[in-house]
């Protein structure tokens, strides 16, 4: 029986649909899967948090390879297949609740007998941003996030900033980690297929940002109110929307030696750093 029947199969034993609320599509690809594991370095010393695990076909690998998974699923139709489907398993652990009211570094601390934590998962679509958000400002200590997402969010998240595909998200990711897409993966390795295709997008943390700010919580206004009005030039969105006047902005601005005219996707990371630690 290969993945995809042995899905089905599941499914119909448990009378389980994919729930489109939930955003579920069930990964039925086994070189998939196996990639992910294998980029995502999984070894006996690692607890993998895994997050919406679905009818669990990626934390079967996953139990064989970690040291311990700790699986977090918000739908209550898949506990009991889960329980039962890995019941022989001493190295796995279940909470059925929602991943952003979760107390990751509670669970972390309970666990801290592992050399290293570790993010692997397929994410409900609807709410990747929020998520990978919560992993990365919660400061919690990890190692790395491998998640499968769109394909357009990927490559948004991944992009270096001032890159084609530079959205205010991808100062956030390069602020915390070295992102990488390590897969490009077809709507057809899923029941059911979504409309889109993915990616598996590999987030290696960093034992400290990139770039020094002054004042963390104003560097990621800037950025945020800078792509407020992203057709406008900088000086405009920022000016516009309270964060300083323009005279202010444009003495900021030439004093750093960067156009006045520019946009707020053509800034480096170490750019938006230094418009901080002038206006704090």
């Amino acid at each position: 029986m290969n993945l995809e029947q042995e899905t089905k199969f599941i499914m119909n034993k448990y009378n389980i649909s994919a729930n489109k609320n939930y955003g579920q599509n069930f990964l039925i690809d086994e070189f998939t899967i196996k990639e992910i594991v294998n980029k995502a370095e999984v070894s006996k010393e690692d607890l993998i948090i895994e997050i919406g695990p679905g009818l669990g076909n990626l934390t079967s690998l996953l139990l064989e390879t970690a040291g311990k998974v700790i699986c977090i699923e918000l739908d209550k139709k898949m506990i009991d297949l889960l329980n039962n489907r890995f019941s022989l398993y001493n190295n796995f652990e279940l909470i059925n609740n929602d991943i952003l009211k979760v107390n990751l570094h509670e669970i972390i601390n309970q666990n801290s007998n592992f050399k290293s934590v570790k993010v692997v998962a397929n994410l409900p679509y609807y709410i990747t941003t929020p998520i990978i958000m919560k992993l990365l400002e919660n400061k919690l200590n990890l190692k790395s996030i491998t998640v499968m997402v769109q394909k357009e969010v990927a490559l948004r998240l991944a992009e270096k900033p001032g890159g084609k595909e530079t959205g205010s998200i991808t100062y956030s990711i390069n602020y915390y980690t070295n992102p990488e897409i390590i897969l490009y993966v077809s709507k057809e390795c899923f029941i059911p297929s979504p409309k889109v295709d993915s990616a598996v997008l590999k987030l290696n943390l960093l034992n400290k940002p990139k770039v020094d700010v002054q004042d963390e919580k104003l560097f990621f206004k800037i950025i945020k109110t800078a792509f407020l009005q992203k057709r406008k030039t900088l000086i405009n969105s920022l000016s516009n929307n309270g964060i300083e006047n323009k005279e202010t902005l444009e003495k900021i601005l030439n004093k750093l030696n960067i156009n006045p005219k520019i946009r707020a996707e053509e800034l480096s990371l170490e750019d938006f750093a230094n418009i901080t630690n002038l206006l704090f």
